[in-house]
């Protein structure tokens, strides 16, 4: 490695201010081999001959095209079918019996899972609801995932998974929703065609205005990577995005009663949520 392709501390604090206004994502001291080694891998690719010269195209480049390609390989996707289990069994038998009941026309349910990862998460709902919601032959139900990876939507769209992402579904559900592709799993297409795919990022302003009326967000797992400050700011956009009476569903780790007091903490048996008021608008 040349001496000119380096990482000095100085520009790993650069970078780290950079993506963290870009994104709202904030890397510890602890993450520095991770980002180290992945900007190094970037600037090999583009042959940029020094760390200045590469951070100077991302930040210039008018098609954005390196600053989404180096958001890609910064983000982590990790994920697997029915994580958290019991956020889909509140789904199912409290918060979607309440919203249906206080809802007085006929109208599309919306459900937001962000961030996407490769599609566990969205895919897994769609699955949850067809095998245990009773009523879902007479409403509408509309998935929307979103995710700032380009890259992991195009493989979330395919729907083809490892057994590693499909270890916790019943063998029942494997053999009714999937079909075996080699040594991979592809997910039913009409699956496929229920859930809309979008990138977003939650850090954005713009990005998130266009996501509205929603009446159910999963996000598990993200804000963990966000400071205090750009947590709020996701909360605040996540309940201008939620209808009245709306609910957002966190990672077991994670707590809106820390971040914002706009919303009210439900404890319904299956899990702990937090809600829209209804009386919001």
């Amino acid at each position: 490695m040349t001496q000119a392709r380096m990482i000095s501390d100085e520009d790993f604090r650069k970078f780290r201010e950079f993506f963290y206004r870009k994104t709202g994502m904030l890397f510890e001291d602890s993450k520095r081999y991770f980002v180290d080694k992945r900007l190094l891998e970037r600037m090999a690719a583009t042959d940029s001959e020094s760390f200045r010269a590469y951070f100077t195209m991302v930040r210039f480049q008018a098609s954005g095209e390196e600053l989404q390609t180096l958001i890609n390989a910064m983000t982590v996707n990790e994920t697997y079918f029915f994580r958290e289990e019991y956020q889909f069994r509140c789904l199912v038998d409290s918060m979607l019996e309440e919203i249906v009941t206080h809802t007085r026309q006929q109208r599309a349910l919306r459900i937001w899972s962000v961030p996407s990862s490769s599609g566990e998460e969205p895919y897994g709902i769609a699955i949850y609801l067809l095998e245990h919601w009773p009523r879902l032959d007479d409403w509408d139900i509309e998935i929307v995932s979103s995710d700032i990876d380009t890259e992991i939507l195009n493989q979330a769209r395919r729907g083809r998974y490892t057994h590693r992402s499909i270890q916790n579904l019943p063998p029942s559900l494997l053999a009714k929703y999937f079909r075996r592709d080699g040594d991979h799993y592809l997910i039913d297409q009409e699956l496929r065609e229920a859930v809309d795919f979008t990138r977003v990022n939650v850090s954005d302003a713009a990005d998130m205005r266009r996501h509205r009326h929603f009446d159910i967000i999963f996000c598990r797992n993200l804000l963990i990577y966000f400071d205090d400050l750009s947590r709020k700011q996701t909360a605040e956009s996540f309940y201008d995005a939620l209808n009245p009476g709306g609910f957002v569903c966190l990672g077991h780790s994670e707590s809106m009663s820390r971040i914002s007091s706009l919303f009210r903490v439900r404890k319904f048996p299956e899990a702990i949520v937090y809600q829209k008021p209804w009386e919001a608008r």
